[in-house]
């Protein structure tokens, strides 16, 4: 169906081509896997498919790429709509219409199916994806996650023989996730549908997977073969196989039942060790306020991303008059926020404690990202209060509140400003009043081998997401706001921005994150809060939280319950001690 043959692409300005020496063939009627680091060049495979590449993107194509027989060098994508749907890293830039149901029936009417044929098509998505109470909703009132399943419903409606997906779980809840994947298992099953996706989260879908095209480095040449194979020797794995690797488990078991299988020999060795137990230190001392010189944290940024100017408030305090230290951090009582008629929150009860790191998780759609707004001041509540540092967020001046607060969203492009990584960088330092290269010191760490001259649309969207992490890290907030700051990133880089925040942590920095990468919670997080409705459902020690429930466990402790070990590098560390 999908036919690569000696595919190069080289984009100007770039000294290494993108992608180099692509041979392969997608069969017809089964499930390909892409998978590599961020920034190998996945998503201009995935762009050569659909004819972005080049037609939209620019670069210089050689070789040859067909679907269906058709070659897209000579096919522009509109000439393949018809066959080819796609959906993008960013659901935003996918959306040409403003409510749920139009969007799903767009693609339709620019075939000119009949209305009939429409009106079915339509009614039979909003029951795959579970869109049918939002089919009137505005799109931008959704949640990322909802408007990721109706970016995806609206590329199933015109029924494509190929389906191109890029990241399309990242901003889904788990439960979300696995019915955006058994609706494409359908597919590829019952209908003969060809599906070509990335996807860094494989703890997800490397188990649907007919076969996993891996491409290791940026230009090399990728590997095809059956998963298992592949997953051996793949820079990027999911837990499930780094636990069988560990083992030494053969063959490599890709979903949680089969390691289940061959875990009783594991369980039996670390039956005598206790798995530890990750606890906050809620009496370490918030970084002083008063600390960071005024206008340091990128208020520039934050002012503009609040929707307020940089004119003093009347109704907010001098910065310097907030204590040296605070405990707790943040206090939300009794929160509620109503937009319209939707009860975004209700009765929200939260206290953070310096050194503290806690993880928002829920459905799509559940408040959680509300909650982020309410902490950092763009949203002010109905009810209820919300303090930081003392404050109300949303009747501080942003000047005071980016002193306390740092929020990295879920589109990091509003962050980013500049031409090139080093202006970012440079005007990051300024903000914060750091030393001259401490923000491209972070980018260094969190992003290796990425140019100073190179500009933030060149970046892939997990690389755009952890410049965007660099510049609030360097203003160095008490408090630190992340809203899904994995969405994109590969395994490496999810381990270094791990590593990076848990050393804010252990200076008293105090970070609040909103995921559904329970793999990040997991490994990182004090406790977990779970929002359902608006409202909290569950508050307590990571451990104790994500074990108990079937939709929040990482793949690690469904394989070894009912022992209490969450992370594969927990096992290691018990099995090298003598476990």
């Amino acid at each position: 169906m999908i036919r690569f043959e000696r595919v190069s692409v080289r984009y100007e300005g770039t000294e290494h081509p993108t992608l180099s020496g692509v041979d392969l063939t997608v069969p017809e009627g089964e499930l390909v896997l892409l998978v590599g680091p961020s920034g190998v060049g996945k998503s201009t495979l995935l762009g050569t498919v659909s004819g972005l590449v080049p037609h939209f993107t620019g670069g210089l194509l050689s070789g040859r790429v067909t679907v269906g027989g058709r070659d897209t060098r000579t096919h522009k994508p509109r000439e393949l709509a018809d066959l080819v749907g796609t959906v993008g890293q960013d659901p935003l830039a996918h959306f040409v219409t403003d409510t749920v149901e139009d969007e799903l029936a767009y693609g339709m009417e620019s075939l000119g199916l009949a209305p009939d044929v429409m009106r079915r098509r339509v009614e039979e998505t909003l029951d795959l994806l579970g869109l049918a109470e939002l089919r009137d909703r505005p799109i931008a009132t959704l949640s990322g996650g909802q408007q990721q399943r109706v970016a995806i419903g609206s590329v199933l409606t015109p029924h494509p023989k190929v389906l191109v997906l890029d990241e399309p779980t990242s901003a889904l809840d788990p439960a979300a996730a696995e019915e955006v994947l058994a609706v494409l298992q359908r597919l590829v099953h019952d209908l003969g549908t060809t599906v070509l996706m990335a996807e860094h989260r494989l703890e997800r879908v490397v188990q649907y997977a007919d076969q996993v095209v891996l491409l290791p480095t940026p230009g090399a040449a990728p590997v095809m073969g059956p998963p298992a194979e592949i997953m051996k020797v793949s820079p990027v794995r999911p837990p499930v196989a780094e636990l069988g690797l560990l083992a030494g488990w053969d063959p490599l078991p890709l979903s949680v039942r089969d390691a289940r299988r061959g875990a009783g020999a594991l369980r039996e060795r670390l039956a005598g060790a206790a798995a530890p137990v990750r606890t906050a230190v809620p009496q370490v001392s918030a970084p002083a306020p008063g600390a960071l010189a005024a206008g340091r944290s990128r208020p520039g940024r934050l002012a503009r991303l609040l929707g307020r100017g940089g004119a003093e408030s009347p109704r907010t305090s001098d910065a310097s008059a907030a204590p040296a230290a605070v405990d707790p951090v943040t206090r939300v009582e009794g929160l509620g926020v109503r937009r319209g008629r939707v009860e975004a929150l209700r009765r929200v009860t939260l206290t953070v404690a310096p050194g503290e790191t806690v993880a928002l998780m829920g459905r799509n759609g559940a408040g959680k990202s509300t909650l982020l707004g309410a902490l950092v001041g763009m949203i002010e509540p109905t009810a209820g209060t919300v303090r930081v540092g003392g404050l109300a967020p949303a009747r501080t001046d942003p000047r005071a509140m980016v002193r306390r607060v740092g929020l990295v969203p879920q589109e990091p492009r509003d962050l980013l400003y500049a031409d090139t990584v080093a202006a970012e960088c440079s005007a990051a330092d300024r903000d914060a009043g750091a030393a001259e290269g401490a923000c491209r010191a972070l980018v260094s760490e969190l992003l290796p081998g990425v140019g100073d001259d190179t500009h933030p649309r060149d970046l892939s969207e997990g690389q755009r997401l952890a410049l965007a992490l660099a510049l609030v890290l360097t203003g160095r907030p008490p408090l630190l706001l992340l809203d899904e700051p994995t969405r994109g990133l590969d395994y490496a880089a999810k381990a270094r921005l791990v590593g990076v925040l848990r050393g804010l942590a252990a200076e008293g920095h105090a970070i609040v994150l909103a995921t559904h990468d329970v793999e990040l919670a997991a490994e990182l997080a004090h406790r977990v809060v779970i929002l359902a409705d608006g409202e909290v459902v569950a508050d307590g020690p990571t451990g104790q939280v994500v074990v108990s429930s079937p939709a929040f466990a990482p793949q690690t402790a469904k394989i070894l319950a009912p022992q209490e070990w969450l992370t594969v590098s927990q096992v290691r560390d018990a099995l090298e001690a003598g476990a």
